[in-house]
């Protein structure tokens, strides 16, 4: 199994190193313990002080203050180098009162399991038509709500890749809580991004049921609007920092 390297930078004057380093070893045992043993992927969790200690070969989970995308306080993109680069805005998600710290455990599962956003799972209709959906592994069940606590640290919950899969007998376990029933399920406030073949030609959003939330705490914006373009189109950034428009 390969391991890899994710470098972490904290850009939120409001979070202690401490508490950083806290979150990133609950981080380090859901990845080795939850994740690994059910998507074959695992990774080493690392805090760097500045972007000039990061490795070049390391990935980037990096901590900032205020969305820098309307609707997103979450979202994943690649670096000038081409490795991937996850951003979280833990500001704005602590202004809205929801938790940061399930939002970075999502966008960190979900860099991992499609670093590149651009895998997806065909699901065929008996008529011969289908729907395209993206591999996003934590969006099905995102609410915070269903997140799950390692040494006192709220974390993401994530579906199993038989999630995608519909062949799977009754009983089959499709995410870590063991709260979706079947696959392609979406918990309510859950969503997904899908490509109806033969329908259009853009990328929607699927919803699950609706939930009164205050916010949701991935919104999807960014992930769709990637999908929909060339990878020409992309934005990159440069250890952390955005690259100017």
């Amino acid at each position: 199994m390969q391991t890899i390297h994710v470098a972490f930078l904290n850009f939120y004057k409001e979070l202690k190193k401490e508490e950083v380093k806290k979150v990133i070893s609950a981080l380090q045992i859901q990845v080795k313990r939850d994740f690994a043993p059910a998507w074959g992927i695992t990774a080493e969790l690392k805090f760097y002080d500045s972007p000039k200690d990061v490795p070049a070969h390391a990935w980037q989970m990096v901590i900032l203050e205020s969305s820098d995308q309307a609707g997103d306080l979450g979202y994943h993109e690649l670096t000038y180098s081409g490795k991937p680069l996850g951003r979280v805005f833990a500001g704005t998600i602590k202004h809205n009162k929801d938790s940061w710290t399930n939002t970075i455990s999502h966008e960190l599962l979900e860099m991992l399991a499609d670093p590149e956003a651009s895998t997806y799972i065909f699901r065929q209709h008996p008529n011969g038509s289908g729907i395209l959906y993206a591999y996003e592994c934590c969006d099905a069940c995102q609410d915070s709500t269903y997140g799950y606590k390692i040494n006192g640290v709220l974390v993401s919950d994530f579906v199993y890749p038989s999630w995608f899969e519909q062949y799977h007998p009754l009983g089959t376990r499709y995410d870590h809580l063991k709260l979706i029933k079947k696959s392609f399920q979406l918990l309510p406030g859950g969503y997904i991004p899908t490509y109806t073949i033969g329908k259009g030609k853009k990328w929607k959003m699927m919803n699950g049921p609706k939930v009164r939330s205050k916010i949701k705490s991935h919104a999807p914006g960014t992930r769709v609007e990637r999908r929909k373009k060339g990878r020409s189109t992309w934005i990159k950034s440069k250890g952390g920092v955005a690259k100017k428009k």
